[in-house]
């Protein structure tokens, strides 16, 4: 198996550069981040060069707190918004060689806000497309998004369905997946050809995974038995400092 470093939690004190160094240090196979936009994307390659470390994804703006803070592709009053936060996205992957893209849906319902989320995720896919690069949904659970239009499996699965592209993918979170559904190991067994990157957290806590509900040191090798040839992102709080709550990573390596 093999670990990324989701770097939106983990030394998120510390510049996106400073990061990267530290997940090579710390022994992970690669990372990811929310937002990179700040830091110049050739700082940001040069640091991949330098670890030899991969970018696995990053995700589209927030937006406006006013429209949720959550993204800006299901939001009906913000097209432009929306394209540009598409276009800034992947012209940012293209140039670090990251292989997906996070397109945030924000928070709204209805059929006006599927309707343009479906138009704009065409837009993404045929965009990303020409860059060899995956558009990810990610469904999130109502008690760290509230309101977020994406809610479920089934209806990230029917978004998959009505849009009809190759490189749409779901971003399959762990934590997200037990809290709105339970059974994870279900949950990817009913939609495993439409998942295109899994992450997890403790639950329901989101800090480590080396305790709560979910015994993650079964789970993530019953998901590689299952035919998951991916890299596991790391997206979870720390308790303290990274270093001192990675004994998760060394018993993952045994």
């Amino acid at each position: 198996m093999k670990f990324s470093a989701n770097l939106g939690f983990l030394w998120k004190e510390q510049p996106l550069v400073e990061q990267i160094r530290l997940s090579a240090k710390a022994g992970f196979d690669a990372i990811e981040c929310h937002f990179p936009y700040e830091t110049p994307w050739q700082d940001t390659r040069a640091a991949m060069d330098e670890t030899g470390l991969e970018m696995i994804g990053i995700n589209t703006v927030p937006g406006p707190a006013e429209s949720g803070g959550f993204g800006l592709l299901a939001i009906v009053d913000k097209e432009q918004e929306a394209r540009e936060a598409i276009d800034q996205a992947i012209e940012y992957a293209a140039n670090i060689q990251a292989k997906n893209i996070h397109a945030m849906a924000g928070s709204a319902s209805g059929k006006a806000a599927r309707a343009v989320y479906v138009s704009r995720l065409k837009y993404a896919a045929d965009k990303a497309s020409a860059q060899d690069i995956t558009i990810l949904i990610e469904p999130l659970n109502p008690k760290n998004a509230p309101g977020y239009f994406l809610n479920s499996m089934d209806l990230a699965a029917s978004i998959i369905e009505e849009v009809g592209v190759d490189n749409l993918k779901i971003m399959f979170d762990c934590y997200h997946i037990a809290l709105l559904h339970g059974d994870v190991i279900e949950q990817y067994k009913k939609h495993k050809l439409m998942i295109g990157h899994i992450q997890f957290a403790g639950v329901p806590d989101r800090m480590e995974p080396d305790h709560g509900d979910v015994d993650y040191q079964s789970v993530l090798r019953e998901l590689s038995a299952l035919g998951y040839r991916g890299v596991f992102g790391a997206e979870y709080i720390p308790r303290g400092t990274v270093e001192e709550g990675l004994g998760w990573l060394e018993e993952a390596r045994k």
